[in-house]
């Protein structure tokens, strides 16, 4: 499955791309800093929250991919008879309930897995550029997300490499 942990790491690479383009548009102050937290922020937490789907499947290793990306453990295929969850799936449970992340999954839309290519197409179901706006949205709050997914993805995958 360590190619979910490859797609996770790509889905942080290409926010951190975003959030470093967010900061530059920032700078030359030729368009509206509204108008750049409506473009930035919603694919940057799509971004985000694709990067956790992905890395839920690593850490899970489900039998079979499922057609959508996971949002939260919940969304995860249920554990086979017999056997436990792991313990960082009840780790990333509890991480779940934790504002910036609860929002973070909440806010982005729901990722569609194709069968036949494994790429994620995104719908988004609610307007994060609009949301954003009410949470005071940031490339700071957004670098603070994707540091604290990348030192947990970091930290977790040193675990599951143990095995």
């Amino acid at each position: 499955m360590s190619n979910a942990r490859a797609r996770a790491n790509q889905k942080l690479y290409h926010a951190n791309i975003l959030i470093g383009a967010w900061r530059l548009a920032l700078q030359q102050e030729q368009v509206a800093s509204s108008v750049l937290e409506r473009a930035f922020g919603e694919p940057i937490c799509s971004h985000l929250a694709a990067a956790y789907g992905w890395f839920l499947l690593e850490v899970a290793q489900p039998a079979e991919i499922p057609q959508k990306l996971p949002r939260g453990c919940s969304d995860l295929p249920p554990v086979e008879e017999g056997l436990r969850p792991a313990p960082e799936i009840l780790e990333f449970a509890q991480l779940e309930r934790e504002p910036w992340l609860e929002w973070l999954l909440q806010s982005s839309g729901s990722d569609r897995i194709s069968s036949d290519t494994g790429a994620v197409q995104a719908s988004v179901s609610q307007s994060l550029a609009v949301a954003s706006v009410d949470k005071g949205f940031a490339p700071d709050e957004a670098e603070l997300a994707h540091d604290k997914l990348q030192t947990l993805f970091d930290r977790m995958a040193d675990s599951l490499d143990e095995y």
